[in-house]
């Protein structure tokens, strides 16, 4: 197993991602005259379409890139939703006790904490990953809607915390189009321009990335080279934890403004799903988050046109699209090949 990867290996991971692209692109620029991209008032929809796919996809991508650290040491962590919901709840109350900054680190320790929890069971004891994740995600959201209630009482917190606004990049923020979507964002859209470059950097030009790779093939053949894969196993669910935890903060502060019960609303297992569309690969993580992040708003678009057609049909459009997506990839990539397997990790 090489530390680096040729162009082509850089490629692949983004043709699933690139296959859907196109549709969601085609479909938002159908529904605007030609001439929308010439006028600025006019374009203002494709802007806010793009906004809003930046912005939903920004904590797909965060918990789905630390997803992939994760599955590639060969663990699948069922109970990421279960990180990104104690990540949301920390975040509303560490922002109520002392701002967004405590909040967003709440929120990551809290996720570090469900990423520890599900790695004592599934690494320490060798319990089955998908029973141990499910148990920790209906773990985590029955406490925080216990822990909700007793401190919020039935009305809730409202909207009453500090959020996260937008930072605009002063010159790029202007550019039409594109500068409001990518240059007008809260801070944790920019962590995540840097977070997947630096992740992909450390799994292919890292010896402890290759390490984390070597784990996720053959956890006895890495054992036999001198790697401990249980404690490189620990620490990716550690990192995909905190990145969790990360991802429910940013609904909560960058988003919503505030807590709801249960308001993670699958969007772990649309991580893992994100995952395998990108082929395991950050690059193609963060393409596949886009796109269902387009998805999703589109949908937004669909239904402020007022089409009369059920709005169920367009809620089920970003599931429908990665569905299609995932089967046009099917056999372009390979999942690790000790991905759920429970094997001697000592």
């Amino acid at each position: 197993m090489a530390v680096g990867g040729g162009p082509r290996a850089l490629v692949t991971p983004l043709l699933p991602a690139l296959l859907a692209f196109p549709a969601v692109t085609a479909a938002g620029g159908a529904l605007l005259p030609l001439a929308a991209l010439q006028e600025p008032a006019a374009a203002r929809p494709v802007a806010d379409f793009l906004d809003a796919a930046v912005r939903t996809a920004t904590p797909l991508a965060l918990a789905a890139l630390g997803e992939s650290a994760v599955e590639r040491a060969g663990i699948i962590n069922i109970g990421l939703e279960g990180a990104i919901i104690a990540g949301a709840f920390a975040a509303l109350v560490g922002a109520g006790a002392a701002g967004a900054g405590l909040g967003l680190a709440a929120a990551a320790g809290a996720g570090l904490a469900v990423g520890a929890l599900f790695a004592a069971f599934a690494v320490g004891l060798r319990a089955d990953q998908i029973i141990t994740g499910t148990a920790v995600t209906l773990l985590a959201l029955g406490v925080t809607g216990a822990l909700y209630r007793t401190l919020y009482g039935t009305g809730g917190a409202a909207l009453t915390i500090p959020t996260l606004r937008p930072v605009p990049v002063p010159g790029l923020a202007e550019l039409p189009l594109v500068g409001r979507a990518l240059f007008a964002q809260p801070l944790t859209t920019y962590a995540l321009y840097l977070l997947a470059p630096a992740l992909w950097w450390w799994l292919y030009r890292t010896h402890s990335g290759l390490a984390l790779r070597a784990v996720g093939e053959n956890p006895a053949a890495a054992a036999a080279a001198g790697i401990a894969p249980a404690r490189v196993q620990l620490l990716a669910l550690l990192l995909g934890g905190a990145t969790g935890g990360l991802a429910g903060g940013t609904l909560v502060l960058a988003q919503v403004g505030t807590f709801a019960e249960g308001m993670s609303a699958g969007r772990g297992f649309i991580a893992i799903a994100v995952v395998a569309l990108g082929r395991w690969h950050p690059a193609g993580v963060v393409a596949a988050a886009f796109v269902f992040g387009a998805a999703t708003a589109l949908q937004f678009l669909f239904q402020a046109m007022g089409w009369a057609v059920p709005y169920q049909l367009f809620l089920a459009l970003p599931y429908a699209l990665t569905l299609v997506a995932l089967a046009g990839a099917a056999g372009r990539g390979a999942a690790p090949a000790a991905l759920g397997r429970r094997e001697a990790t000592a």
